[in-house]
């Protein structure tokens, strides 16, 4: 995938969750999410901490070679284990605790982008990173998780707080292709569903009254590990 379309998809989703972020009153930090325990203050620390991993990988070993794509990335194995799982809640649930206040995660991802957003473009073709899984991914891969992982908890934060979704179509197509490929015996347009029914239906986020993944029967479908 062209990194620059990458990068530029999360650039304008990552716009989007800042300014909502920087905006949240007390009472919206502390409703619940799916996501649960975490309510929107911690799945925000969270999301910030998915962008913040860019800066970690570009700062740690390059692999002689890549193993893991991006699908692969969201293999069911020990990272979504009973331990790793409670790593993740309670690390981001900690953040939260500390927040100065409830903007406060909005300001940290506009900062943490700011710094990376130039190395992603300036690094070479061919870069390889290491995960903290320990993955060895093209970074161009690696960058397609992120986009995953920003849309789907835009979608957990958004109805969460009532509000629609701002999932920008640059994010929507990389993760669109993800799940669902090249097309398989049926195309998206033939099982009825637009592309945000879609993921939300793969990923467990189908809203009330909406299509669930029984309809997605007879689409190919690409279906993550998601913690």
């Amino acid at each position: 995938m062209d990194r620059t379309e990458t990068v530029a998809a999360l650039d304008t989703e990552i716009r989007e969750l800042t300014g909502t972020l920087q905006g949240l009153t007390e009472e919206e930090a502390r409703r619940p999410t799916r996501c649960a325990p975490w309510d929107v203050a911690a799945l925000a620390e969270h999301t910030v901490g998915a962008v913040h991993r860019l800066a970690v990988v570009l700062d740690g070993a390059a692999p002689a070679r890549a193993e893991v794509s991006a699908l692969g990335y969201y293999s069911p194995d020990v990272r979504f284990s009973d331990r790793v799982n409670r790593e993740r809640v309670d690390s981001a649930m900690h953040a939260a605790a500390l927040r100065a206040d409830p903007g406060e995660p909005g300001r940290a991802l506009e900062a943490v982008w700011l710094e990376v957003e130039p190395r992603l473009l300036s690094a070479p073709a061919g870069r390889t990173v290491l995960t903290r899984h320990g993955d060895a991914m093209l970074l161009d891969d690696f960058l397609v998780t992120r986009v995953v992982e920003l849309l789907l908890h835009g979608l957990d934060l958004a109805d969460a707080l009532e509000r629609g979704p701002w999932t920008t179509a640059g994010a929507l197509a990389i993760v669109e292709r993800l799940l669902f490929g090249g097309a398989g015996p049926r195309p998206l347009g033939a099982v009825g569903l637009t592309a945000l029914d879609a993921v939300r239906a793969a990923t467990g986020r189908a809203l009330p009254g909406r299509p669930g993944r029984e309809a997605l029967d007879g689409a190919r479908v690409n279906f993550l590990a998601l913690g």
